[in-house]
């Protein structure tokens, strides 16, 4: 069977499109949670290794030797205060975006990953160093938000509204703000949701006329 967009099966343009919640909720739930366990571990671990600070694997913006910083840095954060402001939301968010299965949420969650990392590393200031998950929040919720234009999905759309209604206040962060917070992060984690919902409206999009609550061409 021929697979697109981000490991989904070509199948999946006639029965997963349009779908807003996992096809195997429990397994996502564990995912989900799963991940965010392991902020927490990550965490303790800096805590409790006084003589070594792990949030200096961040990114460190324009050095080469901060680059590796792109595959740590959403695992780090600077101190349980901040972890604690991205759990809820890396949690919600990572579960709706696994609707497409997990072989398309990893597809989506590495685009945005890399995305947001990438434009950290242009864009922060020389010498900072970026840690925190919030890239992927903004980019999954990003992702949750305009999904649904791309796949033209009427129960897609519907999830977008309800979720800017009750986060949208959160894309203010794409915006420079309150110092010691990465709007860039935000911003490029954003850009990397939009990129992976087009990716995936790509390969979702059905023909005119289909009959699973989405809108024809």
């Amino acid at each position: 069977m021929d697979r697109d967009g981000f490991g989904a099966a070509s199948g999946a343009r006639r029965s997963g499109t349009g779908r807003v919640l996992p096809p195997r909720p429990l397994s996502a739930a564990t995912v989900a949670v799963a991940f965010v366990l392991l902020l927490y571990f990550v965490e303790l671990v800096d805590v409790v290794l006084v003589t070594t600070d792990l949030d200096r694997n961040g990114i460190v913006a324009r050095s080469v030797d901060g680059l590796d910083g792109i595959a740590w840095a959403p695992l780090l954060h600077a101190g349980w205060g901040h972890l604690l402001a991205n759990t809820v939301p890396v949690m919600v968010f990572a579960f709706l975006a696994m609707s497409g299965g997990l072989a398309r949420w990893i597809g989506v969650t590495l685009t945005i990953w890399l995305t947001a990392g990438i434009g950290v590393w242009f864009t922060a200031p020389p010498g900072t160093v970026t840690v925190g998950a919030s890239g992927l929040a903004f980019g999954w919720l990003a992702f949750l938000l305009v999904r649904g234009l791309f796949t033209r999905s009427l129960r897609q759309l519907a999830l977008g509204v309800v979720l800017f209604l009750l986060w949208g206040g959160m894309l203010w962060g794409v915006l420079p703000g309150a110092p010691g917070v990465s709007w860039q992060g935000h911003l490029f984690g954003a850009v990397g949701g939009v990129l992976a919902a087009w990716v995936v409206g790509r390969a979702d999009r059905p023909a005119a006329g289909t009959a699973d609550g989405t809108l024809g061409a």
